[in-house]
C-alpha cells in the first residue's frame, strides 16, 4: 500500500519524531543527507520538496546554478534505528527548482526514466531487480598516501594470515582458509550474530529479507540476501542495505567495505544482479528456449553481452573493480551466458518449475557502483537487445579451464581496466540515451569525472609492489 504525505505526517505524530532526515544519492553513488526540524516539514514540503545547495555535490551543479530541490518519496519513510533522537528518514529524488522538472543527473530520476522507457516500449511494464552485494567486515583499516609513502593495512580476527599471531587472550585458531570461507559454521564463522542483526534491522526498515551467510574469502567476507524489487525500489533497498550493514558493524567496533578487491590473492566482492521483465503481472523471461528462457530473455542477454564493455564503466566504476575481474577467483570475466558456468558473465539460475522465478543473473557488477545508474544501464542494454533482436550466440556450458588457447581466444572478455571501459562507453552509449533516459551531457560528465578523479590520479602514484619490482634497477 502506497504512503501519502498525510500518512507520513501521521507517522511523525505517532512516533514523536522531532527530526526528519532527507537522504539522496550523489553521482558516484554515496548517500548524502540533511536533517530538518519537524517544524519545517509539512504535506506541502513533502510534495514540493525542500531547497538545498547542489554545487557542493560531486558531479552536479556549478556554483552559479546551485539551487536544487530534494523531493522525498513518502513510500521510503522509516524510523532511523541509528539516531539518538526520534528521527524519520526519507529517500529523495532531485528536481530543478525553476522548472520543477526532474534533474537529469539525479541517479534515482534516471532509474525512474528507465522504467518509463520500458513501459512506453509496450514490451513490458515492470523491471524486477535483485542485487546480491558482498562485503568485508574488518576489525582494523589504515591507509595513507603522501609524497614519500603510500600504504594500506586491513585486518580481521578471521584472517588466515593471523593463524600464527600471538594474542593476549590466546589465539583460538578457526581462521577460514583462503578461498574456503563459504558456509562454515561457528566458531569458524565469527560473524553470525552481527549478520543476523544486520538482516533483521533491514527487515524492520521494510527491506524484504531472505538469508545471510559467510562468503568465500577469508578475513570476514559476507553477504545478506534480499528479495527482488521493482527497479527504483531495488535501488532504495540497496542503499538501506549498505547503510544498515555499515552502521551495525560500527556499533560492534568493526568496519565494512564494499570495495571490490580489498585483499590480494583471495576472492573479491561482487554484486550479482538478477533481473527480469514482466507485463500485466506475467513474467516475460520464461519460455521453451535454452534453460527454459523465452526468446525475449535471450535477446535481452544479447543486449547485455553486446554492450558489456561500455556497461561496465557504470556497473564496475572503480579502478579497483578490475582487480576483481581476473581469472581464478570465481570472477565472471567471460562475456558469455550459461545456465551453470559461474565464470560466464550472464548466468541463468536454477529456478524450478515456476515461470515467475525465471530470470537472468548478470555477475559482473560490484557494489562500488551507483545502484540506480547500474540498474538503469543494465535495463537499457537488455532493452536494446530486445528491440534489435540481438542474438547472444551459443551458451558457454563447458569448463572454461578445459578450453584450448585457440578456443578460449574466441570467448570475449571483460575490459581489463576502468580506462578501457570508459573508452568503450565513449564509443558505445546510444543504447543508454534512447528515450532520453541517460543524456549525452551526463555520460560525458561521468567519463570526465572518472578520468580526472580516479583513473589519472591512480596512474600518477607509485605502487608499493613497484618497489619490489624495480627498486634495484
Amino acid at each position: 500500500m502506497s504512503k501519502t504525505p498525510n500518512n507520513v505526517m501521521q507517522l511523525i505524530k505517532d512516533k514523536g519524531v522531532k527530526i526528519v532526515d532527507l537522504k539522496f544519492i550523489d553521482l558516484p553513488g554515496i548517500w548524502q543527507h540533511c536533517s530538518f526540524y519537524i517544524g519545517e516539514i509539512s504535506e506541502k514540503t513533502i510534495t514540493e520538496g525542500l531547497a538545498f545547495d547542489g554545487s557542493s555535490i560531486r558531479g552536479w551543479k556549478a556554483i552559479n546554478e546551485s539551487d536544487m530541490l530534494m523531493v522525498p518519496d513518502p513510500n521510503s519513510a522509516f524510523i532511523d534505528p541509528f539516531m539518538g533522537g526520534p528521527t524519520l528518514s526519507m529517500t529523495c529524488s532531485i528536481r530543478e527548482p525553476r522548472t520543477g522538472q526532474p534533474y537529469s543527473r539525479c541517479p534515482r530520476v534516471i532509474a525512474s526514466k528507465a522504467l518509463d522507457y520500458v513501459k512506453n516500449s509496450g514490451i513490458a511494464d515492470t523491471i524486477y531487480v535483485g542485487p546480491e552485494a558482498e562485503f568485508f567486515i574488518f576489525d582494523d583499516v589504515r591507509f595513507d598516501q603522501t609524497v614519500n609513502s603510500g600504504y594500506y593495512y586491513v585486518d580481521s580476527v578471521e584472517g588466515r594470515w593471523n593463524s600464527g599471531r600471538k594474542e593476549d587472550s590466546g589465539n583460538l585458531g578457526y581462521k577460514p582458509r583462503y578461498k574456503e570461507g563459504y558456509f562454515p559454521v561457528p566458531p569458524t564463522d565469527t560473524l553470525q550474530d552481527i549478520r543476523t542483526e544486520m538482516l533483521l534491522t533491514m527487515g524492520e526498515l521494510g527491506v524484504p529479507i531472505e538469508k545471510h551467510h559467510h562468503e568465500v574469502a577469508t578475513g570476514g567476507q559476507n553477504e545478506l540476501g534480499i528479495r527482488f524489487l521493482p527497479i527504483v525500489e531495488a535501488g532504495d533497498a540497496l542503499m538501506i542495505y549498505k547503510y544498515v550493514v555499515k552502521n551495525v558493524a560500527r556499533k560492534h567496533g568493526k568496519t565494512v567495505t564494499f570495495m571490490p578487491k580489498p585483499l590480494f590473492n583471495d576472492n573479491g566482492s561482487g554484486m550479482h544482479t538478477h533481473q527480469s521483465l514482466w507485463k500485466d503481472g506475467q513474467p516475460l523471461f520464461a519460455g521453451d528456449q535454452y534453460a527454459g528462457l523465452s526468446q525475449i530473455a535471450l535477446w535481452y542477454i544479447g543486449g547485455i553481452l553486446k554492450h558489456a564493455p561500455a556497461l561496465l564503466a557504470i556497473t564496475n566504476p572503480s579502478t579497483n573493480s578490475y582487480k576483481r575481474l581476473v581469472p581464478g577467483f570465481e570472477a565472471p570475466v567471460n562475456l558469455a551466458y550459461s545456465q551453470g558456468n559461474r565464470s560466464a558473465s550472464v548466468r541463468i539460475p536454477l529456478s524450478g518449475d515456476s515461470p515467475k522465478a525465471k530470470r537472468l543473473e548478470f555477475r559482473c557488477p560490484d557494489a562500488s557502483s551507483n545502484p540506480y545508474l547500474a540498474f538503469a544501464a543494465m535495463t537499457m542494454a537488455g532493452m536494446d537487445g530486445i528491440k534489435n533482436q540481438i542474438d547472444p550466440g551459443e551458451p558457454l556450458d563447458v569448463d572454461i579451464y578445459e578450453l584450448s588457447p585457440e578456443e578460449l581466444a574466441k570467448v570475449p572478455s571483460t575490459p581489463a581496466s576502468l580506462a578501457e571501459a570508459l573508452e568503450a562507453l565513449k564509443a558505445d552509449h546510444d543504447f543508454l540515451t534512447a528515450g532520453g533516459v541517460f543524456t549525452e551531457e551526463l555520460i560525458s560528465t561521468w567519463i570526465e569525472y572518472k578520468l580526472s578523479n580516479e583513473v589519472i590520479p591512480m596512474s600518477l602514484r607509485p605502487h608499493p609492489h613497484e618497489f619490489a619490482l624495480y627498486y634495484d634497477c
